[in-house]
């Protein structure tokens, strides 16, 4: 279809200085979608129960008596996968937090915000479970435009509890399994099966989840993904006319004009101006005004679009994922410099990650000479130097270690207990002072470099140097 350069985009400009979810006044326009149905959104449907699905059971499995997943905040402890992370591994932490914005930008460069209406839990909630118990209780978009315009009667009442009460015991729900993802499901039983009063922290941590949950689900809703999200903000700066979104067929719709079925309206384009793409999306935006920071890549518009398609006789894919190259030039490019480089990045940082974490230790050791000491001459020769141990056991085993100084000859290293063996409890950290002693008959310099070996279980885990300060030699 040839469309003139003017006719490319008929859209009503309003939508450039306007929020759909904000009048003139500043005053919130409270959004009734048209309920969604179609082949994308049982495929959502499918997507949602999966997803929700792992987040509910995952806090219950356990690897040998372990959670599989926990993110302890509050004692710094971290289980990924059966995998104890402690804070002396904020750099493994903060080096999957660079990879994982890198992954996020690449796949938004080339698939838009595909994350945003698939995947992420506030559209979940608000798409698939709250709202789908809002359809199911008050009906349909107009039944519950006039419901809440209309005057209170006994139905209203009774609707509206009945709606409120379930989404608290779902937001009720939410916070138990929030919270054990971060203090563990034994805890939350026990704030659970206890009086308030007995542990106020956690009952009053799991009060708060719960009223942030429902009034951001009941109330708030779209207005976190177009007021607070910083993802979507990010899309401006990320997408690209090549990458893939949620868009508008402009070349094959325009000129708009109404039609009926089997009938053609010279002159005009498929899109027949039902307005249907636009009544049914959650953030009250038109597709047909191109990408916009509130559109949440949700694929209702294509299946409304789609239903009308095959009403009017006409193909599929009116309002489809696609690039805006790939409308206008009938041609997808994924391989752009910006794509192959961002892939460069992201695998070499994967590489990183991999390395560091296969190279992680199980048993931490730091040993550093004590700040503001100086060495100490004994009575039968020897020079001694006084030293902070410290051992973090990263495992969830008893860790029996030995330290030994390999370097210089006729070292002696003791614990304050004349041993030098240590014993460290599963997922604990040892501290503890140690003596390094020298006959002063071998020290030759001032400053003496001392190699120790870790062992566990008679094997070397570690090696570790620390400097010996000894008197000042003369020549």
């Amino acid at each position: 279809m040839n469309v003139s350069s003017e006719n490319l985009y008929q859209y009503e400009e309003e939508f450039r200085d306007t929020i759909a979810t904000v009048d003139e006044h500043g005053k919130r326009i409270w959004i009734y979608p048209k309920k969604p149905s179609g082949r994308l959104h049982s495929w959502r449907i499918f997507v949602t129960t999966v997803l929700l699905s792992i987040l509910f059971i995952v806090p219950f499995i356990t690897v040998k008596g372990r959670p599989l997943m926990l993110f302890n905040i509050f004692e710094r402890k971290f289980i990924v996968f059966g995998q104890i992370f402690w804070p002396q591994d904020f750099f493994l932490f903060a080096l999957t937090l660079i990879t994982f914005f890198v992954l996020i930008i690449l796949f938004t460069v080339v698939f838009g915000r595909i994350w945003c209406g698939w995947a992420c839990p506030q559209t979940l909630f608000t798409e698939m479970v709250f709202r789908k118990i809002e359809y199911w209780i008050e009906g349909s978009a107009n039944e519950q435009r006039k419901l809440n315009n209309g005057p209170l009667t006994a139905s209203k009442v009774y609707k509206k509890t009945l709606k409120h009460t379930i989404f608290i015991l779902i937001s009720i729900i939410i916070s138990h399994t929030l919270m054990s993802y971060l203090i563990g499901v034994e805890s939350v039983m026990e704030i659970v099966t206890h009086s308030p009063t007995e542990n106020p922290a956690g009952f009053t941590g799991i009060v708060v989840f719960t009223t942030v949950f429902y009034l951001v689900f009941s109330k708030f809703r779209e207005q976190a993904c177009i007021a607070v999200c910083p993802y979507g903000r990010l899309q401006s700066v990320l997408l690209g006319v090549n990458s893939i979104v949620v868009a508008y067929d402009f070349l094959r719709g325009e000129p708009r004009g109404k039609v009926k079925k089997n009938q053609v309206s010279a002159g005009n384009g498929d899109c027949i101006d039902c307005k249907l793409c636009v009544h049914v999306c959650p953030t009250g935006i038109d597709i047909r005004n191109g990408t916009q920071l509130e559109c949440v890549n949700c694929t209702a518009c294509i299946d409304a679009c789609d239903e009308v398609m095959v009403k009017v006789n006409k193909p599929l894919g009116l309002i489809r994922y696609a690039s805006f190259d790939s409308i206008k030039t009938g041609t997808q490019k994924l391989l752009k410099p910006s794509v192959i480089g961002y892939c460069i990045v992201l695998f070499f940082l994967m590489g990183i990650l991999s390395f560091a974490i296969l190279s992680r230790k199980e048993v931490e050791t730091t040993i550093l000479k004590i700040p503001g000491t100086l060495y100490q001459e004994t009575e039968d020769g020897y020079i001694t130097n006084l030293y902070n141990i410290e051992f973090v056991n990263k495992t969830f085993e008893v860790a029996n270690l030995e330290v030994v100084i390999e370097a210089p000859p006729h070292a002696v290293l003791s614990g304050m207990d004349g041993t030098n063996d240590f014993v460290v409890k599963p997922e604990d950290l040892l501290k503890g002072i140690c003596f390094v002693k020298i006959p002063r008959a071998e020290i030759t310099a001032h400053s003496t470099e001392v190699v120790l070996g870790i062992y566990k279980d008679k094997t070397k885990i570690d090696k570790k140097s620390v400097r010996f300060v000894g008197p000042i030699i003369l020549k």
